[in-house]
């Protein structure tokens, strides 16, 4: 018999039907795109500590800045990029050593899945502290001009 002339086939036989292969190709797809969406996490957080230790090691190496300064600046800088349960578990921390304002930041990234491990963090950041000069006055003779 030739397709066309076929009988069309019942209401109750027409539904979908979706094979074993199919829904498990779909799960494991799904689950390789939440593992990339958690590798791209992974790298913002990663940035996000980076620029803390940045800009803290910035704001403590200044003439007035000191370890507190580093640390106060690293920590607002982490928690608005980096707020909530993902970088909660990194500590931050700042000290002068040897003429240098150092900062290091230490801990994990929690993983998505629980199969997969927790990402761990080890940065660090240094910068020279500068020296606090006093500043030079200037006298001015009568006519303006420098003496």
């Amino acid at each position: 018999m030739r397709w066309w002339l076929r009988r069309p086939l019942p209401a109750s036989r027409v539904g979908g039907f979706v094979t074993a292969q199919f829904v498990l190709a779909v799960a494991f797809s799904l689950l390789l795109f939440v593992m990339l969406c958690n590798a791209i996490v992974y790298q913002y957080g990663r940035g996000v500590i980076r620029s803390a230790l940045d800009e803290g090691v910035r704001s403590g190496s200044r003439a007035s800045g000191s370890a507190a300064t580093c640390q106060q600046a690293a920590e607002e800088v982490r928690h608005s990029l980096l707020g909530g349960p993902v970088g909660a578990h990194v500590s931050l921390r700042c000290g002068l050593v040897a003429g240098q304002v150092r900062a290091s930041a230490s801990g994990y990234l929690p993983s998505w899945l629980p199969l997969m491990p927790d990402w761990p963090v080890a940065l660090s950041a240094a910068a020279v502290k500068e020296p606090f000069s006093a500043p030079t006055t200037t006298v001015l003779g009568s006519q303006g001009a420098l003496r």
